[in-house]
């Protein structure tokens, strides 16, 4: 039902950008929230970036200001934008998509195989 492919990370310095992507090549596009998430080595996955189909955005304090999630619906696309990267930006970034079932956010979500992003100092 839904296929995620995230693209666009790779090695930067400190204070440099990047532009992640993430296309839904599957069937299904009813999304109730998209995301991205991230792990560092050593670390556990987590959230820091929403988008909802009302165009609601919400960010973590660590990334605000600094990074900017965006949506496509036509090109079935979730981006994000990057600036002022940091080391501690160094993770593996996944994005994350979850679908209305009858009605409701299902709970379960769908994952990309995530794209690795390194900053050096």
């Amino acid at each position: 039902q839904v296929q995620l492919a995230e693209s666009g990370g790779g090695a930067v310095e400190a204070g440099g950008s990047l532009t992640l992507s993430c296309v839904n090549s599957g069937s299904s596009d009813n999304w109730c929230t998209w995301g991205w998430y991230r792990q560092a080595p050593g670390k556990g996955r987590e959230g820091f970036a929403w988008i909802y189909p009302d165009g609601n955005i919400s960010y973590s304090d660590d990334v605000k200001g600094r990074f900017s999630i965006s949506q496509d619906n036509a090109r079935r696309m979730l981006s994000l934008q990057m600036n002022s990267l940091k080391p501690e930006d160094t993770a593996t970034y996944y994005c994350r998509i979850r679908l209305w079932r009858d009605g409701h956010c299902a709970v379960a979500p769908y994952w990309g195989h995530g794209t690795q992003v390194t900053v050096s100092s």
